[in-house]
């Protein structure tokens, strides 16, 4: 029993989707921190409840691991064949297909912050933004980065100058 313990360990440890996962969740986090010290109030990412959706991300991806262990699915099928030869994936469980999910709810999240921190990301945010329109009907809430919110845009920021 205590080897099987082990071995899971090691298996999520060394997963390369968990551990992108992990650093999203982290870049997400400092970006957020970084926004709230600027707005000077806190929101999704630096407050309870981004905490709370993050590591709910992260014990959903163990429990499914667990799962992916036991029963051996391979939803590749569901991951266009460009993001399969990009990462190098040759099959996807449930785990890994949840967590290219969350690394892309998280990657839009980072540039959304980014973007309201004052940083001048706002075309790779377009470039992330099509890439969205290409695999997904859905797109995030934008309408801090349009400023239609009255919650904070882009454009209430004044972007980092160029120092050369």
């Amino acid at each position: 029993m205590e080897m099987k313990i082990m071995e899971f360990i090691n298996v999520v440890a060394h997963n390369r989707i968990m551990k992108l996962v992990v650093l999203s969740i982290v870049f997400d986090t400092v970006f957020g921190v970084l926004r709230a010290i600027r707005e000077k109030k806190f929101n999704s990412c630096a407050g309870i409840d981004g905490a709370i959706r993050k590591i709910g991300m992260l014990i959903s991806l163990v429990f499914m691991l667990a799962v992916d262990m036991l029963i051996k699915i391979n939803l590749i099928g569901f991951v266009p064949e460009t993001i399969r030869e990009q990462i190098g994936l040759t099959s996807v469980g449930m785990a890994e297909f949840f967590a290219l999910l969350y690394i892309a709810y998280e990657v839009v999240s980072i540039f959304k912050n980014m973007a309201l921190c004052g940083l001048p990301v706002k075309k790779v945010w377009a470039v992330v933004r099509a890439f969205l329109i290409k695999y997904t009907d859905e797109l995030p809430d934008t309408d801090e980065l349009d400023g239609n919110s009255t919650t904070g845009s882009v454009e209430d920021h004044r972007q980092q100058e160029k120092t050369e």
